[in-house]
């Protein structure tokens, strides 16, 4: 019998909020150069980095939750595949973890939705 089971919805809403808040942070550095972020310098970066601000946010107060992970997901794969793969087959090596970690919860948010606690139900 699982006695934390009665707060999961809770344990969820409050994953996908941490997780928002930080992905967007993430985005935040490279757009504002804040936290010790670097502007990116093409249009991938930048559009990357607003995937990462814009939608952080959306998973952060849980609109367009669906989409918005589903495209954090992505971006975060394609960002592991093309910057830090090559570096090394293991993300350890390669220093890719963030990047891999971001991708699966936010596959794993897309696929649950917002949970409680969102603007969108559901």
């Amino acid at each position: 019998m699982n006695v934390l089971k009665k707060f999961e919805p809770t344990a969820y809403a409050a994953l996908r909020i941490v997780f928002g808040f930080l992905f967007a942070c993430h985005g935040a550095s490279k757009v504002f150069t804040m936290f010790g972020g670097q502007k990116p310098h093409d249009v991938l970066g930048w559009t990357g980095a607003g995937i990462e601000l814009i939608g952080g946010v959306l998973i952060l107060i849980g609109l367009l939750t669906h989409l918005a992970a589903f495209l954090a997901s992505g971006e975060m794969a394609v960002a592991y595949f093309m910057v830090h793969q090559p570096r090394g087959f293991l993300p350890l090596k390669n220093g890719g973890e963030l990047a891999v970690i971001y991708c699966f919860v936010a596959l794993f948010i897309a696929c649950r939705g917002a949970g409680k606690w969102a603007v969108d139900k559901g």
